[in-house]
């Protein structure tokens, strides 16, 4: 994936070059065609120049893929004297670096804490701490302490109906994995407060950047509220004396759909950082862009919502029913999917209506991304977009088949996990597809040639 990131903002340095060219004089022009005509046959050998499947092969390898460092300098450097382009952050190339590093950095981070989060429900250990404290509190470090959690777990629900007869030792693993989920959540706070204060203080975050990030920051300090809130519901007794405790459904949805969403606006805020302008030689290219764009965008709202709909399978623990593909038991569609009145919840609790319901959307997501690369495959398009369309179409291949496994054998958490994060990497590269299909800044497109320059080499 940051390989996939590496490769299109590498191809944005002829770009960069364009915005350096299109803003100068034309004195300053004179100056530097011998620099322009060097870098222009450096294109022509480069994989910008070759055809689609040298581009892809650039970026599932990683093929001369340049450091972040070197890649944000030269999206500064080069943009720098870009007339009308409004950069996120202030004070040179150097700042620019530190900040988009940092911004990845978080992103990264939050993505760990998806990760980390689909295992501790899968190993049932999101209910094991029954209490919750905003500033964090530390382990329990004696015998002592310990047997008082164990106690306090064992008025719980979940132990009464699930776990009863547990050892301690036993009860000390699943304490651990609700612990480092938890206490992993607020480092992440620290870790995005300070670089954030220090970054203010030095005036390289200008206004519009600070907003977003005080707005992202405010989102992932009501994370912690979510997940207790989600949490409480399943310390609560079932409404069935035949129902296992676990949180509700909605509760869950909220958590990860926010968690979803703070990620989103990380990765996207920082790629605004370190690419102001897209990848952009040619107004033909700019033109198939847009026509992909069309595309991209409806595409990119089915993924997040059979995302977000695999967040109620694993509310109702729907993916350990109907364990079958691609019938659901003996029968394509089950006969209960309506039973629940009003009929709107059989949409959100009904077992086998929820994961029809994801299947039927992930089927939809399939075909959408496959459709968006049958009718762009002959569009005269940047090789960077051609790329990352076939890295989409990849991707979404791997995820049918892990959820398509993760049903079949019963959802075991190295499978699940693998689930989740692959769904969150199919989100990772719709977002850098749309980045990258951005309309560029009007004093760019004043400076493009209506043909690349690399086309007739």
């Amino acid at each position: 994936m940051f390989r996939a990131v590496g490769s299109v903002l590498k191809r944005n340095k002829e770009a960069f070059y364009g915005i350096a060219r299109g803003s100068t004089s034309s004195s300053h022009r004179a100056f530097t065609s011998k620099t322009t005509a060097t870098t222009v046959n450096s294109a022509s050998s480069s994989p910008l120049a070759g055809n689609s499947f040298n581009g892809l092969r650039s970026l599932l390898k990683g093929q001369k893929a340049p450091t972040f460092r070197k890649m944000s300098t030269l999206a500064a450097s080069s943009s720098e004297s870009k007339e009308g382009l409004k950069l996120l952050v202030t004070g040179g190339p150097q700042a620019r670096k530190w900040v988009g590093t940092w911004l990845f950095g978080s992103a990264a981070w939050v993505f760990s804490m998806v990760v980390l989060g689909g295992v501790t429900r899968l190993t049932r250990s999101g209910l094991s701490m029954t209490d919750w404290k905003f500033t964090g509190e530390f382990p329990p470090l004696s015998d002592e302490a310990w047997a008082k959690e164990f106690e306090k777990y064992k008025q719980s629900p979940e132990y009464k109906r699930v776990n009863k007869g547990m050892n301690l030792e036993d009860f000390k693993f699943i304490y651990w994995m609700e612990y480092a989920h938890r206490m992993w959540g607020r480092g992440l706070g620290i870790m995005f407060a300070l670089p954030f204060s220090y970054f203010l203080r030095k005036g390289y975050i200008t206004l519009r950047l600070g907003v977003q990030l005080s707005g992202l920051f405010a989102l992932g300090a009501g994370q912690g509220f979510i997940g207790w809130w989600m949490v409480k519901s399943g310390l609560e007794e079932p409404p069935s004396e035949y129902s296992q405790p676990r949180v509700s459904p909605y509760r869950l949805a909220a958590h990860l759909t926010s968690a979803f969403a703070i990620y989103c606006g990380l990765f996207w805020t920082a790629l605004s950082v370190v690419m102001p302008e897209p990848p952009a030689e040619s107004l033909a290219w700019v033109r198939g862009a847009a026509k992909v764009k069309k595309l991209a965008l409806p595409v990119s709202f089915i993924v997040g919502i059979t995302a977000i709909s695999g967040a109620f399978v694993a509310g109702n623990d729907a993916g350990r029913a109907f364990n079958t593909f691609p019938k659901m038991g003996d029968t394509w569609i089950p006969d209960d999917i309506f039973d629940m009145k009003p009929l709107i919840r059989n949409f959100f609790e009904n077992t086998a209506t929820v994961q029809l319901d994801h299947r039927l959307l992930a089927t939809t997501t399939l075909l959408a991304i496959g459709t968006m690369w049958w009718f762009t495959r002959k569009l005269d398009i940047h090789p960077a977009v051609k790329a990352l369309i076939g890295s989409t179409v990849g991707m979404t291949a791997v995820q049918v088949t892990l959820g398509v496994s993760t049903l079949l054998s019963y959802v075991p958490v190295s499978l699940g996990s693998a689930h989740q994060a692959g769904a969150l990497t199919l989100l990772t590269l719709m977002l850098l597809l749309n980045h990258t299909l951005r309309r560029p800044s009007a004093s760019l497109l004043k400076s493009l040639p209506q043909v690349a320059k690399s086309n007739f080499s």
